[in-house]
């Protein structure tokens, strides 16, 4: 592998210095850390309603800036005819074509003017700004006649105050005013403090001109969608008094434009969301479950008439949550898009409940680990655009159409066709608790040879209510490139296997998922090729609990690193951004009512148990789990001579890798720890 002499001295002993395992017997070199500034994805591809053209958000990182960056790309759906779409060099996101297919709207955030609303007419390869507005324009939606556009917008308020402050003398330098606030919901993890305000719906003349605010009241209103009649808007919200309290409910209101009254179209007791009014305005649709209050629910796809009267559920048989729902142009049915088993598809269901898989693999925009995610949309002819991922590239622009699959991009060919890629494959394996079937995945080193055996890397996936599954992942493929099996398992708990399966965590995580992973990597020792005395595990958020509990669990494991976990949830619950989201559906009760449960479902109670070798990291910038808790496993392993050490990120949230430059961080000095107790190799790095 070549890399720059500075990058060679930062990551001194890191991936480098991983044991010799043998030489690449191809031309291509190993996957390597400043090949991550090299990666390419697409995002939202928006199809043209004849289905001829696609514009996505072709995203990237920006090595001077140490950041992500996208902007708009149009190609052809036969592939050819593929250029940016506009000539603004900065950031563009959010397509969405007109109704008509002759207008595209985007997002553009332009210097000294923030986020604004675009509009680009096709035909003549313009683009003009039709929003001036003091916020950040959000869901934009066009009406039927593609005269209007709406969108939300949070309208900040004015915070509370307790006392007028004297003025200060002129010239005087008084500290900043006191940051008062009396809300549930305060800050958020990646952003901060969160002013207060309450999102609003507006309309804006597509031609531009002034928003109008179109919703009311000290509510938030999201996700606004055109009915067919054009005169009213379709929306999410929660508008009863309780609802900082009530945070898990919401309903589908529709909203007057003539009168400006609202009215609640859904009752439930849960979460109704994402409504979706049918191209013929004879359905509405929308996604939500009658909540029981448990760790995980399967989300629902509802059907109504336009006033929710008269309501059914579609995919009764389909015991996985849905998501991105859209209407075929015809009003025959639905499409949309679920995870089922570490694969994420899109299916078509149609309103007598018939259902068919039409797409799979759609993903790749976690660039990082192998998360789900990605995003589709339809043409008025049935052809669907969706970003494709598979194990050795991250998010193209695929179509779907007729039951055959196109790739119209290849972002990554000029750099990941000269890259040996470690081959992903999937495992099985059944619990020894009560016989479960789990799932997962290994990454093999590149030039892998059945013969030999190798150091194994558990990487345990975050949530813990999400999943791992077969997609593109830089992490995995930079652990391979170090000469690592990697093995990622869908423990109980993990999505896309039922509602039965995800909630085992109810009242008891973390649980019986440890054993599960645990008989995972007894599994993957039984299929011979793994060094049994050069076991390392690590994981982050989720991922870095089960990492913390496992080495509480046991001393198979030769070094460990635990990434921003939470090891007290006492501490946590009352401490984190989404602080309140935890009592009672993953604990019983409160930290007052429950201290007991609290206790014992911490990492910190193993604590005086473990004495692996661990590494502690977290990013100082983490609101969703604080400093402090990675801090009391480094001090409580300090304390114990345990060796350890604590790497903290300057800037980084808990999405610790977000810039290129802390994931090529975190996995370095992961690397480097576990080489610390592994099998020192010196390998000679190439400038």
């Amino acid at each position: 592998m070549r890399i720059g002499k500075a990058l060679a001295i930062i990551i001194a002993a890191a991936t480098l210095n991983a044991p010799a395992l043998g030489a690449v017997t191809t031309d291509a070199e190993l996957f390597g850390f400043m090949d991550v500034f090299d990666l390419e994805w697409s995002e939202t591809p928006a199809i043209s309603p004849d289905g001829d053209r696609v514009v996505y958000r072709r995203m990237g990182f920006d090595i001077m800036t140490d950041s992500r960056r996208g902007n708009l790309w149009i190609v052809s759906s036969d592939g050819g005819d593929h250029r940016k779409l506009t000539a603004y060099p900065g950031n563009e996101s959010s397509p969405r074509w007109a109704p008509d297919g002759d207008r595209l709207a985007y997002v553009k955030e332009a210097p000294g003017q923030g986020k604004e609303i675009y509009v680009y007419w096709a035909k003549e390869g313009v683009s003009a700004r039709v929003t001036g507005v003091d916020g950040a324009p959000s869901h934009f939606r066009w009406s039927p006649d593609g005269s209007q556009i709406a969108f939300a917008m949070t309208v900040e308020t004015d915070p509370p105050a307790l006392v007028v402050r004297p003025k200060a003398p002129n010239g005087a330098e008084w500290s900043e005013k006191p940051r008062i606030t009396d809300r549930l919901y305060h800050e958020r993890d990646g952003s901060g403090y969160v002013e207060p305000g309450f999102s609003h719906v507006f309309i804006v003349p597509a031609e531009g001109g002034v928003a109008r605010q179109v919703s009311h009241g000290d509510f938030h209103h999201r996700k606004p969608e055109w009915r067919s009649d054009g005169r009213s808007l379709y929306v999410t919200g929660n508008r009863s008094d309780n609802w900082q309290y009530d945070y898990r409910n919401s309903e589908v209101y529709l909203i007057d434009l003539d009168t400006g009254t609202t009215e609640a179209i859904t009752q439930t007791s849960g979460p109704d969301d994402n409504p979706k009014p049918s191209p013929d305005g004879q359905w509405l649709a929308w996604l939500g479950f009658a909540d029981q209050r448990q760790a995980y629910q399967v989300t629902r796809l509802r059907l109504a008439l336009p006033d929710g009267s008269e309501v059914r559920e579609l995919l009764v048989g389909l015991d996985r949550s849905v998501d991105d729902i859209q209407w075929a142009a015809d009003s025959k049915g639905l499409y949309f898009q679920y995870d089922d088993r570490g694969r994420t598809r899109i299916g078509y269901v149609d309103l007598a409940d018939n259902y068919e898989v039409v797409a799979e693999d759609l993903g790749g925009t976690s660039i990082g680990r192998p998360y789900g995610g990605g995003s589709f949309s339809v043409a008025n002819t049935h052809t669907l655009a969706y970003t494709f991922t598979r194990p050795e590239f991250p998010a193209e622009v695929a179509i779907a159409v007729k039951g055959e699959t196109r790739q119209l991009t290849a972002l990554n060919r000029d750099l990941l066709a000269h890259r040996a890629l470690g081959e992903t494959r999937e495992l099985w394996w059944q619990s020894r608790i009560d016989g479960r079937d789990i799932q997962g995945w290994l990454v093999l080193p590149p030039d892998f040879d059945e013969g030999k055996t190798y150091p194994l890397l558990v990487e345990n996936h975050g949530g813990p209510i999400s999943n791992y599954g077969e997609r593109f992942s830089p992490e995995m493929q930079l652990y391979a490139a170090a000469g690592y099996v990697v093995f990622f398992p869908n423990a109980r708990g993990s999505t896309g296997y039922g509602e039965e399966f995800a909630n085992l965590l109810y009242h008891n995580y973390p649980g019986e998922d440890y054993n599960d992973v645990m008989d995972g990597v007894d599994a993957v020792i039984a299929l011979g090729f793994i060094d049994t005395e050069h076991l390392y595990v690590t994981g982050g958020s989720a991922g870095g609990i089960m990492t913390a509990w496992m080495i509480g669990k046991n001393d198979r494991f030769r070094a460990a690193a635990v990434i921003k976990p939470v090891m007290n949830w006492y501490s946590k619950t009352l401490n984190a951004d989404n602080w309140f989201y935890y009592f009672d559906v993953r604990i019983p009760g409160t930290p007052w009512t429950h201290p007991d449960d609290y206790l014992r479902f911490s990492p910190i109670s193993l604590v005086g148990n473990v004495n692996t070798p661990t590494l502690v990291m977290v990013g100082l910038n983490d609101l969703r789990t604080p400093p402090s808790q990675a801090k009391q496993l480094y001090h409580a392993l300090k304390y114990r001579k345990v060796p350890t050490v604590l790497v903290e990120l300057p800037g980084a949230s808990h999405f610790i890798a977000r810039k290129p430059s802390q994931l090529i961080d975190k996995i370095s000095n992961i690397l480097s720890w576990f080489e610390r107790y592994g099998r020192a190799e010196a390998l000679l790095i190439e400038e």
